[in-house]
């Protein structure tokens, strides 16, 4: 029991942590890049609406209530990465934090909606009969939760280091880290097939 909840719990990292699937790790960038260490309790409040949002997509797609063509999934998941990447670089320094809040949490929470689509087909093929999909679920979820709180944390960390020791501005730091996502991300959306 404990070893088959450990399973899930390191698949759930895994899929976040994934060098193919980086998309994942990017969004978390750009949605964390603007905060400092002290903003922690809204950075994990912004994480937790991306696996409350993944979660939600998943439960429905696992059970059949929703099908997304998942050419559409793959286009939308750098759009979104793109438009909270595209806003940091415009508010850098120009917006206060609790002025650009509601927006990061409608677009991560559609982020997850979004990725826990584009996950749905290998979660389902990763159900062996009898098993409580809830739970499996859930422990998936806690998997999330953590690596994506680690990907935070070394963002919020690499913030810190380039702020205080290198003496980067702020407004400096978050624009040239959402440009470089920027750059990643292009490519993604050009080479969708959903533009074919």
């Amino acid at each position: 029991m404990l070893q088959e909840f450990w399973i899930n719990v390191q698949y759930g990292i895994n899929h976040v942590l994934d060098i193919n699937a980086y998309d994942h790790v990017l969004f978390l960038i750009v949605l964390a890049v603007p905060y400092l260490f002290r903003d922690w309790k809204r950075v994990l409040w912004l994480v937790t609406m991306f696996t409350i949002g993944h979660s939600i997509s998943l439960v429905l797609a696992s059970f059949g209530k929703v099908k997304v063509d998942s050419n559409l999934i793959e286009f939308l998941i750098p759009l979104t990465i793109l438009i909270v990447a595209t806003y940091n670089v415009f508010t850098a320094g120009k917006t206060a934090k609790s002025q650009k809040i509601g927006l990061l949490f409608v677009s991560t929470l559609f982020f997850g909606l979004v990725h826990g689509f584009g996950f749905a087909r290998e979660f389902r093929m990763n159900l062996d009969e009898g098993d409580n999909r809830v739970i499996k679920l859930l422990e998936f979820a806690l998997g999330i939760e953590i690596a994506q709180i680690i990907i935070v944390f070394i963002v919020l960390f690499l913030g810190y280091l380039f702020q205080t020791v290198f003496r980067f501005s702020k407004r400096d730091w978050i624009m040239v880290v959402s440009a470089i996502v920027i750059g990643l991300v292009i490519p993604m959306l050009l080479n969708s097939p959903f533009l074919d």
